[in-house]
């Protein structure tokens, strides 16, 4: 597995005019719920997986922010697919992949 550079990532994110709240394993969580990073296993590639309960405008404007933030790095911005949000019984948060419906 390759290392992944979650400080150029967060240099992306800051310039895209985003912040980063969380990161977790290849998993990176932005200050707002809708879309989520994931590092690929190159450590280049970022695909960003959508919140399907998340408006498409806005996050379509924000994933352009974030492809042109990461234009001039070695990061390569993907498309990925969209994911559900619920929280479990034990208050834990579950997280499912999925393609639209």
């Amino acid at each position: 597995m390759s290392l992944k550079p979650l400080g150029i990532l967060k240099e992306v994110v800051e310039a895209a005019g985003m912040g980063i709240s969380y990161a977790y394993d290849d998993l990176v969580f932005l200050d707002h719920n809708g879309f989520l990073l994931q590092f690929g296993d190159d450590g280049k590639t970022v695909f960003i997986h959508t919140n399907s309960e998340a408006d498409t405008a806005e996050t379509s404007t924000a994933v352009s922010r974030l492809k042109k933030a990461a234009s001039t790095t070695d990061i390569n911005i993907a498309d990925g697919v969209f994911y559900t949000l619920s929280q479990m019984e034990d208050y834990t948060i579950s997280i499912k992949f999925h393609e639209p419906c």
